[in-house]
């Protein structure tokens, strides 16, 4: 397991044997998210995928798709945050830029449609629903404890720190043109579905985020539909982009990242 701050050179017994049981109940049952320590949550965040092989196959290395087909799990997710927390939370006094951006790709570019000051839950809406505008929530587990605690057990166990945006975007509507990312990226599907594409990285592990062209990135070595409880990893400086397809109302995920440089 890897870890920036370095990993403990020893362990009580009584922690050895309470993380190797968190482990085992982990991978009995993947609908369940195991708080019991930072090691059980990420084995619970990744099942039935081991820690082991998850570090030696695909960590820094390449994609991992687990679609899970758990209607408990995926339960679950949609707790995390639903496009229905909205109204609620503008309530509290969301600002555009802090709290939330509104974006839409347009002709391979990110076009940013945010107001100015404070957020209005029905000009939100009227633009979700009528500019097909993508939501993005920055830090949500300021406003939800689960989200917090998931995060919490995650910068434990990583050493690192451990950030999160939510994406809400309509139906036949992409919020941001084909890029890569400085960190390693969870993906969580919440609500409704996504068409992801993924392609080779043009920059081994990136150091920096960039839009990449899609004349240049070539064929996706990748393409599936995320759909809720399922989770997408893929490391820094891969290249995606996502849509929500025709015929789905809207789709909700939350994107879990670490690793920063």
């Amino acid at each position: 397991m890897p870890k920036k701050g370095g990993k403990h050179a020893e362990m009580g017994k009584e922690m050895q044997t309470q993380c190797k049981r968190a482990k085992v109940e982990a991978a009995c049952s993947p609908s369940v998210m195991n708080f019991e320590s930072p090691d059980s949550l990420f084995g619970s965040l990744i099942s039935p995928i081991k820690q082991e092989l998850f570090f030696k196959e695909y960590w820094e290395q390449k994609p991992l798709l687990v679609q899970r087909n758990d209607p408990l799990l995926a339960a679950y997710y949609q707790s995390l945050f639903q496009l229905s927390d909205l109204k609620e939370l503008c309530s509290q006094g969301l600002y555009y830029g802090r709290d939330i951006n509104i974006c839409r790709c347009v002709n391979g570019k990110k076009k940013v449609l945010n107001k100015e000051g404070k957020v209005n839950y029905m000009q939100l809406k009227k633009d979700f629903d009528q500019k097909k505008a993508t939501i993005q929530f920055h830090q949500p587990q300021r406003f939800k404890e689960e989200l917090w605690k998931i995060q919490e057990k995650l910068e434990c166990y990583f050493g690192s720190l451990v950030g999160s945006n939510v994406y809400i975007t309509p139906q036949g509507s992409q919020g941001l043109p084909p890029h890569y990312d400085d960190v390693e990226v969870f993906i969580l599907q919440l609500e409704g579905e996504k068409h992801w594409r993924l392609y080779k990285p043009t920059v081994h592990l990136a150091r920096e985020y960039n839009v990449e062209s899609e004349d240049r990135i070539g064929n996706p070595t990748h393409e599936f539909i995320l759909k809720p409880g399922d989770l997408l990893y893929f490391p820094r400086g891969t290249i995606h982009q996502a849509d929500t397809p025709l015929g789905v109302s809207y789709s909700t995920h939350v994107t879990i990242s670490t690793y920063q440089n």
